[in-house]
C-alpha cells in the first residue's frame, strides 16, 4: 500500500483524535447570578482544544471539508478571523499536519498574534480600520489568485459553522439541563453559535433565545459584531431569535471583576458579555433556567 492511499486513513485517524477534545464541555452553575427561582448556567467552552467555543466550528469546518475532498494534504487552509477561530484552526492543523494562513486585522491582541506564531500559522495582517470585513476581502483575494493552493474555509459563510452547534452545543445543553432550560443567550460574531444552537433548541422545546451584540461599534468584545454597522455574515438568520439585547463595555468590565471575585475565574470580555446578557434575562423573569456560553 503506497503513501497516497494511506494518507486519507491517517488523516481521518488524526482528526478523530482531535475530535475527542472538541465539545462535551461542562455546564457551570453561576451561583452568584442565580437564586432559588432563576438559575444561570454557562457552558465552559474554554475546556476544549484551543480554549474557546470556536473549536467547535473550526473542527466541523475542517472535518466536513476533508470528508468531501476539499481539504487534503498539500492544500493550505485559508480564512479570515479576529483571532479565536484562527487559534482553533492552528491547534487542529498542528495535530493533523495541515498548514494554515489567516488574514488578521493588525489590531488583534499581541497575545493572539503570539499564540498563532507559536502554532506555526502564517499571518497576513490587514487594515485595523476595516476589521474582519477587510480580512475577509484579503482572504478572498488570496484564494482567487491561487485556488489550487488554498482551501478557503470562509467561516462567515460556511454552513458547517452553525451546524457544529446544531449537532453539538444545543444537544449538550438540552441534555445537561434535562430539557428544563427556558432561555438561551449568546453573542453575535460569525453568528454560528447563536444560529445553530437556537435552531436546534427551537426544535427541542419552547425555549426563548436572545441574541446579544455590543451597544456600539467601539467595544472590547473580540469576535462580536455590531450588526447595524458591520458586514453581516451570510450564515446569520435573524428570524431564529425571539429578541435581541445590547451589551455595554462598562457592564462587561464590571462582570469580569464580579466573576473573578465571586468564582475565582478570569474570563474574556466576550465570555463576560454573555454572562451580562444571561444576568439581565435572569433579572427579568420570575422563574426559569438561563444558559449561555463562556
Amino acid at each position: 500500500m503506497n503513501a497516497i492511499t494511506t494518507q486519507p486513513r491517517t488523516l481521518t485517524s488524526s482528526l478523530n483524535k482531535v475530535g475527542a477534545s472538541v465539545g462535551n464541555t461542562p455546564l457551570l452553575h453561576i451561583t452568584s447570578l442565580s437564586d432559588d427561582a432563576v438559575q444561570v448556567y454557562a457552558k465552559c467552552e474554554w475546556s476544549q482544544i484551543s480554549g474557546s467555543v470556536k473549536a467547535r466550528a473550526a473542527y466541523n469546518i475542517i472535518q466536513s471539508a476533508v470528508e468531501r475532498g476539499a481539504l487534503y494534504p498539500g492544500k493550505r487552509l485559508l480564512d479570515a478571523s479576529s483571532g479565536n477561530t484562527a487559534i482553533a484552526y492552528g491547534h487542529i492543523a498542528k495535530a493533523t499536519g495541515f498548514e494554515v494562513t489567516i488574514c488578521l486585522p493588525r489590531n488583534a491582541s499581541q497575545r493572539r498574534v503570539e499564540m498563532l506564531n507559536d502554532l506555526g500559522v502564517e499571518i497576513v495582517f490587514t487594515s485595523p480600520y476595516e476589521g474582519t470585513a477587510g480580512a475577509q476581502q484579503k482572504a478572498r483575494e488570496l484564494y482567487n489568485n491561487d485556488p489550487d493552493l488554498y482551501f478557503y474555509a470562509d467561516q462567515y459563510s460556511n454552513e458547517a459553522n452553525w451546524m457544529a452547534h446544531y449537532n453539538g452545543t444545543a444537544l449538550e445543553i438540552f441534555d445537561q439541563t434535562k430539557g428544563q432550560l427556558t432561555h438561551f443567550v449568546a453573542g453575535l460574531g460569525t453568528t454560528g453559535t447563536f444560529v445553530g444552537t437556537t435552531r436546534r433548541l427551537k426544535e427541542l422545546g419552547d425555549i426563548t433565545c436572545i441574541g446579544l451584540q455590543p451597544d456600539s461599534p467601539m467595544h472590547i468584545m473580540e469576535g462580536w459584531k455590531h450588526l447595524e454597522t458591520a458586514d453581516v455574515p451570510s450564515i446569520y438568520d435573524k428570524s431564529v431569535a425571539d429578541d435581541f439585547m445590547e451589551i455595554s463595555t462598562e457592564d462587561v468590565v464590571d462582570m469580569m471583576k464580579h466573576i473573578d471575585s465571586q468564582h475565582g475565574l478570569r474570563i474574556s470580555p466576550s465570555a463576560s458579555a454573555n454572562l451580562v446578557g444571561a444576568s439581565k434575562v435572569a433579572n427579568s423573569i420570575e422563574r426559569g433556567i438561563v444558559v449561555t456560553t463562556m
